[in-house]
């Protein structure tokens, strides 16, 4: 499996309009973030998870032609504002394969009513194939994924676990039996917003305790403001298989 970090900000990514924090103003590639979405490829088969307002500038800078399925975490813009950006695919090869939560569908539709439009709709306008998941595994093509419900204070979101891999983001607090869902992982990606306490984030303290519980082989943060800090500066003291991830990142992991 081939991991793609697209992006690794926060909602409002760095750097933020208008601001002249340091961070902000790095001239260093790492400490620049688009809004969080990764992409997962095999040889046959290509997965997205979330699809933000970033998502044209992100696709432009890989070399992607085909995205099979599109899983979303929840409904908040910074996951899904990028939804349109899908046409291109949709005109290469029909309906987009989407797996979301009911509740997640039904917010998409409000947002983007002309894309589920089924009378008179926009010929121009993009069509999914919807799939309402739930909190139990399923598959995609021969894929494996298994749904771990977190919660973003107290929205539940969906993270993924494929193989020995797992994508979560936007979690405060895990529950128990999600966090046994988790073992044996050779990577987790995991949300860490910044060294502050924040009511809907793990922030870095939280989140390298949960790395600490989980004990997969190697963590990769994302999320990530610019409240915390320098990427090199804080990578310096991240333990020795814990790593910041960054925008246009590769991982090769093997099944």
């Amino acid at each position: 499996m081939k991991v793609t970090f697209l992006g690794t900000g926060t909602s409002q990514g760095i750097p933020i309009i208008g601001s002249d924090h340091p961070v902000c103003l790095s001239d260093n590639p790492k400490d620049k973030r688009l809004r969080v979405s990764v992409l997962l490829e095999w040889d046959d088969l290509t997965i997205l998870i979330d699809c933000g307002p970033d998502f044209r500038q992100q696709l432009l800078r890989t070399t992607c032609t085909q995205i099979d399925a599109v899983l979303f975490t929840h409904e908040h813009s910074d996951h899904t504002a990028g939804l349109d950006d899908l046409r291109p695919f949709y005109f290469r090869q029909g309906n987009i394969q989407t797996f979301a939560h009911q509740r997640v569908i039904e917010a998409l539709n409000t947002r983007f009513g002309y894309i589920f439009e089924t009378k008179n709709k926009y010929p121009g306008a993009l069509t999914l194939d919807v799939h309402p998941i739930s909190n139990r595994p399923f598959l995609i093509q021969n894929k494996k994924i298994t749904p771990i419900e977190v919660f973003h204070h107290k929205l539940p979101v969906f993270g993924f676990r494929i193989e020995n891999f797992a994508y979560i983001t936007d979690a405060k607090t895990v529950p128990d039996q999600e966090i046994e869902k988790l073992n044996g992982l050779d990577v987790l990606v995991i949300n860490a917003l910044r060294k502050e306490s924040h009511i809907s984030h793990f922030n870095l303290e939280e989140a390298l305790a949960f790395v600490e519980r989980v004990g997969p082989k190697k963590a990769y943060l994302t999320h990530i403001s610019h409240h915390m800090g320098f990427h090199e500066e804080v990578q310096a003291n991240l333990p020795k298989h814990v790593f910041l991830a960054y925008d246009e990142l590769e991982l090769t992991i093997e099944p």
